[in-house]
C-alpha cells in the first residue's frame, strides 16, 4: 500500500471571526474552533482524528484569526498529542483552494506523499485513514469523502455524482437549484501534492483571460465589481467541478454520522455526537455513575475534572459540564453545554440549552429550548455572566452577555 517512511501532512480550515456570524453570541467570547463540543475545542476532534493517521508529519491551522488567539492552544495540543501543530495565519481571503496553495512551502516542507484537507466546521468520526487506504487503491490526485443524504436536504451541500464500481467523481455541482444526487460532499479531502498544480493553472488561466480580454473602460470598471480576483481559488467550483470525470478525482462513503457546525444549536447536537463516539475512542472522558457518592448520571456525559457535582443531581444525557463549573442539589441536566464557571443552584432544570461562561441560573429555575437543533430558537442560548435569579422560567431564547432576568421569558431573544 505504500512505503513506511511516506509522510501525511494535515491541514485543518478554521476560517476567521468574520465567518462565525451565525454562531453567535457563544463567538463574542471565543473564537467558534476553540468553542468547546463535548468538553474539547471544535478543532481539537478533526487534530486527535489527524493524529491517528499513520506517518503523521505535520498539522497545520490555517485561518484569519489572530495568532494569538490560538498560539496558547497550539502549544498545549502539540505537547499533548506529540504532534507538531501550527497555526498559520492568511492576510486576505483566497479562497478554500488559494489559501491553502499560499502555504505551499509551508505543507511541502516535509515531502508528503499525502496531504489532508479538512473544514473545522464539520463533525464526524474522520475515517482518514481508512481514505488513506481508499485513496492509494484508486489513484487519481485526490479523494473526496462523501456521504448521503435526504434528496430534501441535499441542495443546501455541494452535489455529486461518482461511479458506483470505480468510485470516480464524474461530476459536481455546488448547492444546485434542481436535485443532482443525495451523494454529498462532507468538505474532507486527501490529495497528492499533484493538487498546487491543478491549483496554479487555475491562476494561470484567470491571468491569461485578463490579458487576453479587450474591453472598454465602462465594461472594464463592470468587470472590475463582478470578477473573481486571480489568486481567489475555491476548492469545489475552480477544482472540483472542472476535474470530475478526469480519472483525476474519487470518492470514500462513510456511512457513519456527519453534520455541519454553522450554529449554536447545531452545536448542541454536534457535541452529543461526539460524546457517543467518545464510547469507541475515549472512554476515559466520559463519566461514570457507578459511585454512590456521585450524582446519577444517565447516557453520555463529560465532566471537567475541575467541575464541582452535587451527589443528589442528575445528569445526562448528553451533557458537557467545563471547568470549575458548579452543580447544586438536586439539579437536573439533560442536553446540554455548561462553560466554565457556571453555577447552577439546587433543584434547577437545565434542558436543550448552552449556558455561558461565568452565568448563573437560581433555585427553582428552568432554562429550556424545545430541541429542534436546525431551528432559530431551538435552543436556549446564555450568553457569557447572565444571571437567571430564582425561579424564572427561560424557554426558547437567546440571551446576550451581561444580562439579568428576574421574571421569565419566552421565545424572546434579549439584546
Amino acid at each position: 500500500m505504500g512505503s513506511s517512511d511516506e509522510r501525511v501532512v494535515a491541514v485543518i480550515m478554521v476560517g476567521g471571526p468574520t465567518k462565525g456570524t451565525r454562531f453567535r453570541p457563544l463567538s463574542l467570547n471565543v473564537p467558534k474552533p476553540l468553542f468547546p463540543l463535548a468538553g474539547q475545542p471544535m478543532v481539537h476532534h478533526p487534530i486527535s482524528a489527524c493524529r491517528r493517521i499513520p506517518n503523521l508529519a505535520q498539522i497545520y491551522l490555517i485561518g484569519f484569526y489572530e495568532e494569538r488567539e490560538f498560539a496558547l492552544y497550539v502549544s498545549s495540543i502539540s505537547n499533548e498529542l506529540r504532534v507538531p501543530v501550527r497555526y498559520l495565519r492568511e492576510e486576505k481571503p483566497r479562497g478554500s483552494a488559494g489559501g491553502l496553495y499560499s502555504f505551499r512551502d509551508y505543507i511541502l516542507e516535509d515531502n508528503p506523499s499525502h496531504i489532508f484537507l479538512l473544514n473545522c466546521d464539520v463533525c464526524c468520526s474522520f475515517p482518514l485513514a481508512e481514505m488513506l487506504d481508499a485513496h492509494k487503491i484508486y489513484g487519481g490526485m485526490g479523494t473526496v469523502l462523501v456521504i448521503k443524504v435526504s434528496a430534501e436536504s441535499a441542495h443546501q451541500f455541494g452535489e455529486l455524482v461518482a461511479d458506483p464500481i470505480t468510485k470516480e467523481l464524474l461530476h459536481y455541482t455546488e448547492k444546485p437549484e434542481t436535485f443532482v444526487s443525495e451523494l454529498i460532499n462532507c468538505g474532507v479531502y486527501v490529495f497528492t501534492p499533484a493538487i498546487f498544480a491543478a491549483i496554479q493553472d487555475v491562476f494561470m488561466q484567470r491571468r491569461g483571460k485578463a490579458e487576453l480580454r479587450r474591453v472598454t473602460s465602462f465594461e472594464a470598471l463592470q468587470s472590475a465589481t463582478k470578477s473573481i480576483p486571480a489568486d481567489y481559488v475555491r476548492l469545489d467550483q475552480d477544482i472540483l467541478s472542472p476535474l470530475a470525470g478526469k480519472k483525476e478525482l474519487y470518492t470514500y462513503e462513510t456511512l457513519d454520522f456527519w453534520e455541519q457546525i454553522k450554529t449554536p444549536g447545531m452545536s448542541l447536537k454536534c457535541s452529543a455526537l461526539y460524546l457517543h463516539q467518545f464510547r469507541y475512542t475515549s472512554t476515559h472522558l466520559l463519566a461514570s455513575g457507578n459511585d454512590t457518592k456521585r450524582a446519577s448520571i444517565t447516557g453520555d456525559v463529560y465532566i471537567h475534572p475541575s467541575a464541582k457535582v452535587h451527589p443528589t443531581a442528575k445528569i445526562g444525557p448528553n451533557v458537557s459540564i467545563s471547568a470549575n463549573a458548579r452543580i447544586g442539589a438536586g439539579a437536573r441536566l439533560i442536553s446540554c453545554i455548561i462553560l466554565d464557571d457556571v453555577e447552577i443552584l439546587e433543584n434547577a432544570v437545565v434542558i436543550h440549552a448552552i449556558v455561558g461562561w461565568k452565568s448563573s441560573i437560581g433555585k427553582w429555575s428552568r432554562v429550556q429550548g424545545g430541541g429542534d437543533y436546525n431551528a432559530k430558537l431551538g435552543v436556549t442560548i446564555l450568553g457569557e455572566s447572565v444571571a437567571v435569579e430564582d425561579e424564572v422560567v427561560v424557554i426558547n431564547s437567546i440571551v446576550l452577555p451581561n444580562k439579568t432576568l428576574n421574571g421569565s421569558v419566552q421565545e424572546e431573544i434579549i439584546l
